[in-house]
């Protein structure tokens, strides 16, 4: 992609989207579209000293592409309602399903190759397994309503008579790293640790309600924010070279899962103390709805030629805890 091309950003000043703009800047890319809703002040920190063209308010971001007509090399797609505690489903339906079917339309009509963010979510108790098999999103059952919305919206691309150029679809399974202060409850676990041992000493993990899991030993595919990073742009890069990698829907984690107490032991060392772990009651609200282990089949990526390692949970916790939590830091 020519370092002068027009990329956008949605969800921009988001956990995610606001890290994809940093990395981009490092890669020499200033000349970015960035939509979000740009009200939540909160989240503001997060593109302090990036490098844009322009802020495009989310809900005026269509009206904005019909008026100014710019030339779009590509669109990662990263806006969504993520909060897996928000039951009103016409949220998700309208900024999860509804807005990315307008990205989707853009993209076809004006040749422009789109990757979107997906979600692990979709897998639901994963009585389907893990894999990005096409074949399978239609039977998938998803515990929340975020879930329900991120299947919706890759049913409908796969029903897709007419496709953007190239589309990518990352089922980002558990994506942990910087910028993500803003995010309160539904920030990663690594970051309410950080906290609960510099204000407590301990860190509160959730028993075990599901026969078979010790309490602490519940399962997740950790990925770090600096692996999703790299894939995107790697995404970016194959479509530029003409590489034939295949449009669909691409699993995104590191393919091996690992415990809440595994994350927690990492937190306490990336802070170079002992681990003291305390197990409380799971909140009744989210107490069946919960995923108790999540684990990425990667080999689709691998077939598609990305072959870079992942960051290992001590690693990338390591580096989380003691290049950004601890210094109040910003990716």
């Amino acid at each position: 992609m020519n370092k002068d091309s027009i990329i956008v950003v949605t969800g921009a000043a988001g956990f995610i989207g606001s890290c994809l703009t940093g990395f981009l800047n490092s890669k020499g890319y200033n000349r970015l579209i960035l939509v979000d809703d740009f009200s939540k002040i909160e989240k503001t920190p997060n593109l302090e000293g990036k490098q844009y063209q322009e802020k495009v308010e989310r809900e005026q971001f269509f009206g904005w592409l019909a008026q100014n007509k710019p030339q779009v090399g590509f669109i990662f797609h990263i806006g969504a309602r993520t909060d897996t505690t928000e039951f009103d489903y016409s949220i998700h339906q309208h900024l999860n399903v509804e807005y990315s079917q307008k990205i989707w339309n853009y993209c076809t009509e004006n040749k422009v190759p789109v990757v979107y963010a997906s979600s692990a979510a979709t897998y639901g108790s994963g009585e389907e397994g893990y894999n990005d098999d096409h074949a399978i999103v239609y039977s998938l059952k998803p515990l929340n309503p975020y879930g329900v919305s991120k299947n919706e919206f890759d049913k409908w691309a796969l029903q897709q008579a007419t496709q953007p150029p190239f589309w990518a679809g990352l089922k980002f399974f558990n994506v942990y790293g910087p910028n993500e202060y803003h995010k309160g409850r539904m920030a990663s676990v690594i970051w309410h640790s950080f906290n609960q041992i510099n204000s407590q000493g301990f860190v509160k993990l959730f028993k075990s309600h599901k026969e078979g899991y010790k309490d602490g030993q519940q399962l997740r595919d950790f990925v770090y924010v600096k692996d999703v990073l790299k894939i995107c742009y790697w995404l970016m890069e194959q479509f530029e070279k003409g590489n034939d990698v295949a449009s669909g829907l691409y699993n995104l984690g590191t393919g091996k899962a690992r415990s809440f107490e595994d994350l927690a032991k990492a937190t306490f060392s990336g802070l170079d103390k002992e681990a003291k772990i305390e197990f409380i009651p799971m909140p009744e609200d989210i107490r069946d709805k919960y995923q108790y282990f999540t684990e990425a089949n990667m080999q689709k990526l691998k077939d598609a030629g990305y072959s870079d390692s992942f960051y290992s949970l001590e690693e990338g916790v390591n580096d989380y805890v003691r290049n950004y939590l601890a210094k109040g830091n910003f990716y």
